[in-house]
């Protein structure tokens, strides 16, 4: 652990945020990782102290950084880069029951389709 300024997407990969560091560099560009609320390029350097708000799919995290690492290692490990605020981790704990509560989308097939699916199918996609 180190106090010069690291690459974010480094960064985002060692706290395990993303599993790559290409997917993290391409989140970021996407626009998904704000820094200080501001958008960043992948290259951008990062501090202890920042503040990041990192979107992965539906969640959505706010992390304050504590401190900076070359190297992935394990989940425990990672999880001491970083301190996420109380208001982030209650938005996403209550996303992730109202997703529990919801059925499954595939809740209602039941099986394969039949021929009248099929001819439907073929209908609709006009093969």
């Amino acid at each position: 652990m180190n106090d010069e300024p690291l690459r974010i997407d480094k960064w985002l990969w060692a706290a395990r945020f993303f599993k790559t560091r290409s997917l993290a560099a391409k989140a970021v560009d996407g626009g998904r990782v704000r820094l200080n609320g501001e958008g960043a390029k992948p290259s951008r350097g990062l501090k202890v102290g920042d503040e990041l708000a990192i979107r992965v799919g539906e969640l959505e995290w706010v992390v304050g950084v504590k401190a900076l690492s070359r190297q992935r290692g394990p989940a425990a490990q990672a999880a001491l880069l970083y301190a996420e605020r109380e208001d982030s981790r209650a938005r996403r704990e209550a996303a992730m029951a109202q997703r529990k509560v919801q059925p499954h989308p595939a809740a209602l097939v039941k099986g394969r389709p039949t021929k009248k699916d099929r001819r439907l199918i073929h209908r609709f996609t006009g093969t």
